[in-house]
């Protein structure tokens, strides 16, 4: 079979995983399962990670930013001026470009503010950056995203950290269908099934953070979201047969003895 590349912003990755560097019990743990799971990009959030202070332990020591795309993120970022300094800044200490952008609305829900993401975006375009855009599953505005020059869509499945999984399947197909950018489903995956499902509706990637660094056993859940990611993508690839209201035999019914 030809290789499946994962392509975002004309680069080519391995994984169509991407896996969070957030609430692990320590940053050894964080590496160990980002290895595990055979992630080529992980987040990190530029405003809650260290990353350049060398009195302080670094993200880089860990988890080698030659080897892994680091995608810095704009977590915790409530308005426009927050996200488009956080990621200037980021810019500005490792040279990236490409980069997750999520404005969220308030602190107890997490949703997207979706006014200041399609603001942002539209400046950070213009500014050169490659955005990743964390986003609600509404097609409207994945599409108006797209428009206004988003490299990737990534509508959440649920609530950032619900382990909900996928709520609204209709609207990741429907935003399936309008959209040629990478479709990466992002926030409230819980299980393994769950990137299944998310790679069967023909997603190209998904996210994960909580579902793993929260897991009973982190290691175990980084393996099975690896393996859920390939046979999800395998799946859809392969195309499914046509569901059936009645029974349809495996084996041919006439000519039976």
């Amino acid at each position: 079979m030809k290789i499946d590349h994962f392509i975002v912003a004309k680069k080519k990755f391995k994984s169509r995983l991407i896996v969070g560097t957030g609430k692990y019990k320590s940053m050894s743990e964080c590496a160990r399962a980002i290895k595990i799971s055979g992630a080529d990009i992980v987040t990190v959030a530029v405003r809650r990670v260290n990353i350049s202070d060398k009195k302080k332990p670094l993200l880089m020591d860990y988890i080698d930013p030659k080897k892994i795309t680091y995608l810095p993120n704009t977590a915790g970022c409530f308005n426009s001026t927050e996200a488009l300094r956080t990621l200037r800044l980021a810019r500005e200490i490792g040279g990236w470009k490409l980069v997750k952008l999520e404005v969220l609305g308030d602190k107890k829900n997490l949703f997207p503010d979706m006014i200041e993401t399609l603001k942002s975006t539209e400046v950070l375009s213009k500014e050169g950056f490659e955005v990743m855009v964390y986003c609600t599953d509404d097609p409207l505005m994945a599409k108006r995203l797209e428009d206004v020059g988003a490299c990737a869509i990534m509508p959440l499945a649920a609530p950032i950290g619900s382990g909900l999984g996928i709520q609204n399947q209709t609207n990741i197909k429907i935003i399936r269908s309008q959209t040629k950018l990478p479709l990466i489903i992002d926030a409230g995956l819980g299980q393994a099934s769950d990137a299944v499902i998310a790679m069967e509706l023909g997603c190209d990637g998904v996210l994960v953070n909580t579902a793993i660094a929260k897991a009973k056993k982190p290691f175990e859940m980084a393996t099975a979201m690896k393996n859920a990611v390939i046979a999800g993508r395998y799946s859809y690839l392969s195309g499914r047969i046509i569901k059936a209201d009645y029974a349809r035999p495996s084996s041919p019914l006439k000519g039976l003895i």
